[in-house]
């Protein structure tokens, strides 16, 4: 099936959608004018702590970048970011635009977690009829709103929390087409590398660079005795990171711990050796 898009238009467009289009890319190149670098975090799986590993990784550069670090919560309907930030509204709203939420170590959060009573889920306000219609284009307007009516300022880099899957991978490059690169996130399991395989593919079918792959829930540590033992089986971070020839940038463990792991060094050493 092939769709017309307003490109392929002859006649007149009385909607102005191509004006409405290139205005709001506008938009939202403004708003990233000042901001250096920004990288997806993504993972075709859900349930992979992908969201854990933006918190800490955000926390570990705040403290070895100087230009600011700020974080999009892009999973719209189960946002966790703001909170492992510590990031708390109300949102200041001004002539300028949304002024993101500041979070430990002044990282500057903004997430729908932020805009929505506690306890609260999205909700569509139409007709529930048409909701399977219209719902991934609000998602796509809201992450739009997020990068182009939200004062950014001047940050060293953006990470961008995406859901499990690709569709919104591919809505962020379409809003930055310079997009500096994707992190994969992954748990040992096989299920997990597959799915997170395909997610990866997509990345590179895109274009987009993919900077490395980080391995989540890699182990746990004895309490009693110290001694660190596998979670999962399965080694699904090396085998992505072999297959698609980037490095594995960080092997996480499991923690109860609200402080990052000690890991966090080794992987924050690395995208910034990446990313250099």
């Amino acid at each position: 099936m092939k769709h017309r898009t307003y490109h392929d238009l002859t006649e007149a467009d009385r909607s102005r959608m191509g004006e409405q289009v290139a205005g709001q890319r506008r938009r939202v190149e403004d708003r990233l004018s000042e901001v250096k670098r920004v990288v997806a975090v993504m993972s075709g799986k859900g349930g992979v702590g992908k969201s854990y590993i933006t918190s800490i990784l955000a926390h570990g550069l705040a403290r070895r970048l100087t230009g600011g670090v700020g974080v999009i919560d892009a999973d719209l309907s189960g946002p966790t970011a703001a909170r492992l930030l510590n990031a708390r509204g109300p949102l200041v709203v001004d002539e300028e635009g949304v002024h993101p939420a500041a979070g430990r170590d002044g990282i500057r959060v903004m997430s729908t977690d932020l805009l929505l009573p506690e306890g609260n889920p999205m909700r569509w306000r139409g007709s529930q009829q048409d909701g399977f219609v219209w719902r991934g284009a609000l998602e796509a307007g809201t992450l739009r709103e997020f990068l182009g009516d939200v004062v950014w300022g001047q940050l060293d880099l953006l990470l961008v929390d995406l859901p499990p899957g690709s569709n919104r991978l591919q809505d962020l490059i379409e809003l930055v087409p310079g997009l500096t690169g994707a992190l994969a996130v992954t748990i040992p399991t096989e299920d997990s590398r597959r799915s997170v395989e395909r997610a990866m593919q997509a990345a590179r079918d895109a274009e987009v660079p993919l900077l490395g792959v980080v391995e989540n829930m890699s182990g746990a540590t004895c309490e009693d005795c110290g001694v660190r033992a596998p979670l999962f089986p399965g080694d699904a971070g090396r085998a992505l990171a072999d297959q698609f020839g980037v490095a594995l940038m960080g092997s996480i463990p499991f923690t109860r711990s609200t402080e990052p792991p000690e890991e966090i060094g080794v992987l924050v050493d690395a995208l910034l050796r990446t990313l250099s």
